[in-house]
């Protein structure tokens, strides 16, 4: 007997008020790598109507003017008149930056279980906990369907807005799509939920009509709609009042957006404004190249990985993989593979995945994962996995 299930995930768009602050937290940590590779940088924002706040701890041989960054966000995001609730030049922008605590940055300098023959055993981890990588052959970028649909409607959203298409459509927006699967393969989309922020002036009969036209018939393949597909458009029947307006925002609540949908466990650090020393950040990056590597090499269908960390130290302390079920080896043998193939010390995660750039701010919207351009999404370890787990077989 077939085994149906239903899974959602959801994703927002650039003017959703938690992923205004995510985008000013990592500008403030591009900034800063751009003038000083070795900054190291924990920077938070939070925002409320026509007020940002940024916070954190900075150690830098540079300075940036961070009340222009976060103004210089809030323009490109959209929120650039006072009719929206919010504008980039009118708001308050408050700072308190401190400098990173020297009892942390003693055990990143000098990690206290390496040997010290080499960098990458003298840099520690920046903080304990776990990190989880995953990958599955369901699409083109090995990732959910879920997560990858719910990213093209915000994303979609974004654009037809931008570009003048919808000129009702304000920055804030979010949607979720509900998968049907049968026996672990997606075979459908059950539900599609869409809110987007609108001017006074748009019909909800015109908005409906040119969302399901414009953003819905455009970002989803029209092989997993049926008539009994159920579309849900603003169900409160008004979004008027958005972004930080409406809501107040966060750096870091949106960390299974930024990941897989839910789709696998989250160690639960978020990303955004930290520098890679963190491997909240940088660890959650190679879990994922490693998860996609192992994939795209055929050994195995779907993989989770979780790797962990004690503080000041550059060796994980354990290494977990879960093919469910669907390995060429055991996934103890697979865990082995991992450990020999790739480098999982920190100092070596940012060198292998050139993570010491500014790069961090085009990661904020959209998901962390499954987009092209990325070293982490690079698919260039297939053979070395290929032959370490030539070994392992019986």
């Amino acid at each position: 007997m077939s085994e149906k299930i239903l899974f959602s995930s959801e994703s927002v768009t650039e003017g959703h008020p938690d992923k205004v602050c995510d985008q000013i937290s990592d500008a403030v940590l591009d900034a800063m790598l751009a003038q000083d590779p070795n900054a190291r940088v924990a920077c938070e924002t939070c925002a409320t109507t026509g007020v940002v706040f940024v916070m954190g701890e900075i150690t830098a041989d540079c300075y940036s003017d961070i009340s222009k960054i976060a103004r210089d966000v809030i323009k490109d995001v959209g929120y650039d008149s006072s009719d929206l609730g919010f504008d980039y030049n009118t708001c308050s922008v408050l700072t308190a930056i401190n400098e990173q605590s020297p009892d942390i940055a003693m055990g990143v300098n000098d990690a206290t279980d390496g040997d010290g023959k080499d960098d990458y055993d003298r840099t520690g981890a920046g903080d304990q906990g776990m990190r989880f990588g995953y990958a599955c052959d369901e699409t083109e970028s090995l990732m959910p369907l879920p997560i990858t649909l719910a990213h093209a409607l915000t994303k979609r959203l974004t654009d037809v807005r931008k570009s003048g298409e919808l000129e009702w459509l304000r920055p804030d927006g979010k949607a979720q799509v509900t998968v049907e699967y049968i026996d672990d393969v997606p075979e459908r989309v059950d539900t599609i939920v869409v809110s987007c922020q609108h001017s006074e002036n748009v019909s909800m009969d015109e908005l409906e009509a040119e969302i399901i036209d414009k953003v819905i018939s455009y970002a989803i393949p029209q092989e997993y709609i049926d008539d009994d597909t159920k579309i849900y458009i603003n169900p409160t029947g008004r979004f008027v009042i958005g972004g930080p307006a409406g809501d107040s925002g966060v750096t870091g609540r949106k960390i299974i957006v930024d990941t897989y949908g839910g789709f696998c466990p989250h160690g639960g650090g978020a990303f955004s404004g930290k520098d890679p020393t963190k491997v909240d950040r940088s660890a959650s990056y190679m879990a994922r190249y490693i998860c996609k590597n192992l994939v795209a090499a055929g050994v195995c269908k779907r993989a989770e990985l979780q790797v962990a960390y004690a503080i000041g130290m550059a060796h994980p302390v354990s290494v977990y993989v879960n093919t469910f079920g669907t390995g060429v080896i055991d996934d103890d043998s697979l865990a082995k593979v991992v450990r020999e193939v790739f480098d999982l010390r920190p100092k070596a995660i940012i060198d292998h995945l050139h993570l010491a750039a500014p790069i961090y701010r085009k990661t904020s919207n959209y998901g962390h994962f499954g987009k092209e351009g990325f070293s982490w999404e690079e698919t260039d370890m297939i053979e070395e996995v290929k032959q370490a787990v030539e070994k392992y077989k019986f």
